[in-house]
């Protein structure tokens, strides 16, 4: 039988560039949308995945990267505290999952079941793909984020729905490694449709050095800002648990016993804290990684080690980061209109994989106010100036569907009945 641990130095290397390859497409689509630099992100990334690895002693076959779940309170909290404030905030994220880490410890992993269940994460997954919805919407029409028009409609509407096909008919008909890539295959239809009709300036990756030093941005600490970003946390740290549940079931290893949840927690903490350091988007455990895992059989870490080594070399290459920033705006909404839709499904399925019981009272409530929470942009704080202080959107709903699921009574109540619990007609 092959054993991968003992693969050749060069094997090892190669498939490191190979998962680094499969992470690649939202790895950079994080930082592009949000605004943050590619590289700072290729760094942070690279960084967090050695400093995870670290903490776990090198047991858990996972690349690190940003979730998505960021997307939305990271563009708010730029427009209104400022980058290095924002950044002091996924600083401060980062202790989220270290205090989940001790509490993990002390009590046990059904702690998280009782903070978190599926009628909780389900509604707020469900809203951060649905509240992105318009932003991927006017950026396949050629549109900023504000509403201001880059391109022409019909131009953009003709690079954004063959990206987006591209991206639908890789991922559904795709085979082998190429499954795996559908947002890399989309980004080149894209680049060559628009260099096809002259949408795509090239002028500032000809002037970007070939060696350069990520634009890092350190961070500041707003009390503000940090109350902002820090409830989103709690998202990504339930994509968490389930990402190091789905890596245990396909290498067959309990790495929710060992290397134990509070480890790999605690290894997620502080590679978040890491990238806030650095100006980097904040990290936790990949979902395409855990594919290229199961299609690859690579089951060393060893290898995550090298896919981190290859991602922290990138980020000093300058023109690389000019050619990632160059991507036009259509292209990133067609393959956005499914990434956020998907997210969504993500949530959706949470709900009908746990038999959620909607027709229970408590449920319905919980569910309902936290997508109107979360998707309508409810406010609460002393108003909505840059000095006032307010949550809303996916800070404000997460912490919503936790208080009900903790005030209403009947914390079991989420669970569907079995046919054994009807009652007798």
């Amino acid at each position: 039988m092959h054993d991968e641990f003992n693969d050749p130095l060069w094997r090892q290397v190669l498939s490191g560039a190979q998962m680094l390859f499969v992470a690649f497409g939202a790895l950079v689509l994080m930082p592009l949308i949000t605004g943050l630099d590619p590289n700072v992100a290729l760094f942070t990334a690279g960084l967090g995945t050695l400093l995870f690895q670290i903490v776990t002693g090198r047991q858990v076959p996972v690349f690190l990267a940003s979730s998505f779940a960021f997307i939305t309170p990271i563009i708010l909290a730029k427009g209104q505290f400022g980058l290095a404030e924002t950044m002091g905030g996924v600083v401060a994220a980062g202790f989220v999952y270290t205090f989940l880490g001790l509490a993990v410890k002390i009590k046990g992993t059904g702690f998280i079941d009782r903070l978190l269940p599926p009628v909780v994460i389900g509604p707020v997954i469900i809203s951060i793909g649905l509240a992105m919805a318009p932003i991927a919407a006017n950026m396949a029409m050629g549109k900023a984020g504000d509403g201001s028009v880059l391109l022409p409609y019909s131009t953009a509407m003709w690079i954004s729905m063959p990206t987006l096909l591209t991206t639908l008919i890789v991922a559904v008909f795709g085979r082998g490694i190429f499954r795996l890539v559908p947002i890399i295959s989309g980004i080149l239809v894209g680049f060559a449709l628009s260099l096809y009709f002259g949408a795509l300036d090239l002028g500032h990756v000809a002037s970007a050095p070939w060696l350069a030093v990520p634009a890092f941005t350190a961070p500041a600490f707003n009390w503000q800002a940090i109350l902002f970003i820090v409830p989103v946390a709690l998202a990504p740290a339930i994509e968490h648990i389930g990402g190091v549940i789905a890596v245990g079931s396909v290498t067959g290893k309990n790495y929710l016993k060992k290397p134990g949840l509070h480890r790999t927690l605690l290894g997620d903490g502080l590679a978040t804290s890491a990238a806030g350091l650095f100006g980097g988007p904040p990290n936790t455990t990949y979902a395409e990684v855990t594919g290229a895992v199961m299609l690859t059989k690579a089951y060393n870490p060893k290898i995550m080690t090298w896919a981190a080594i290859f991602a922290i070399t990138l980020a000093f290459i300058g023109k690389f980061g000019a050619i990632l920033q160059s991507i036009p705006v259509p292209v990133m909404g067609g393959i956005l209109c499914l990434l956020f839709g998907s997210i969504a499904a993500v949530g959706m399925n949470t709900l009908i994989r746990h038999g959620v019981d909607l027709s229970e009272a408590r449920n319905l409530v919980i569910v309902s106010v936290t997508l109107v929470f979360g998707i309508g942009g409810v406010l609460i704080g002393t108003g909505d100036g840059p000095d006032d202080f307010g949550l809303k959107g996916i800070a404000l709903c997460a912490i919503v569907a936790i208080a009900l699921n903790l005030i209403l009574p009947g914390n079991d109540g989420w669970k569907k009945k079995s046919a054994d619990d009807a009652p007798d007609i």
